[in-house]
């Protein structure tokens, strides 16, 4: 298989991240295309992103708690603090939009808060316009923040294709996505 090609800063020649997997009906089997990330080359905020693939599934096969503790670490990973993003984030993105389209998963308005709160990060950016010289960075958080939020913003036409909610919580939850998004 082939890895996506990285993206760069705009700004700079410099390698940030690889590319996001292009956001996609659920297949047949949740997560098809998981595999299809360079997980090992990019880094979420423990390091290696490598475990990000086996937290996707948990989140897509296991049990409430299960899901709610997956998706706990899933979020400690690619979103820290519910506002500061990571380098995996942007491509974790499109499989939280596959999951919150499966009815079966248990935590759906969950995950669809985090995607709220990965639209609404800008720990980098903001502290970026305080002290430029955090884009002279290797590594380029507001790259990471800028492609994250984009990448949650291409789903925006997926909102209107989750499945009906099944309570209030899933209800509210989609509702503040898309009053984030503009929807």
């Amino acid at each position: 298989m082939s890895s996506p090609a990285p993206r760069t800063n705009s700004s700079s020649p410099r390698r940030t991240e690889p590319a996001t997997p292009p956001l996609r009906a659920p297949a047949l089997a949740p997560l098809a295309a998981v595999d299809e990330v360079p997980w090992h080359e990019i880094k979420d905020s423990t390091g290696s992103a490598e475990g990000i693939p086996p937290l996707l599934h948990t989140v897509a096969r296991a049990d409430e708690a299960g899901a709610r503790q997956a998706l706990g670490e899933l979020r400690e990973r690619i979103c820290q603090y519910g506002f500061v993003v990571e380098q995996a984030t942007a491509a974790t993105v499109p499989f939280l939009w596959e999951l919150a389209q499966l009815p079966r998963v248990a935590c759906r308005a969950q995950i669809i808060e985090l995607l709220g709160s990965i639209a609404a990060a800008r720990q980098w950016e903001d502290t970026a316009a305080v002290y430029p010289k955090l884009l002279n960075h290797r590594e380029n958080h507001v790259v990471w923040e800028r492609n994250a939020r984009e990448a949650v913003r291409s789903g925006r036409g997926l909102i209107r294709q989750l499945p009906p909610a099944e309570g209030p919580e899933v209800a509210r939850a989609t509702k503040e996505l898309a009053r984030a998004l503009g929807e």
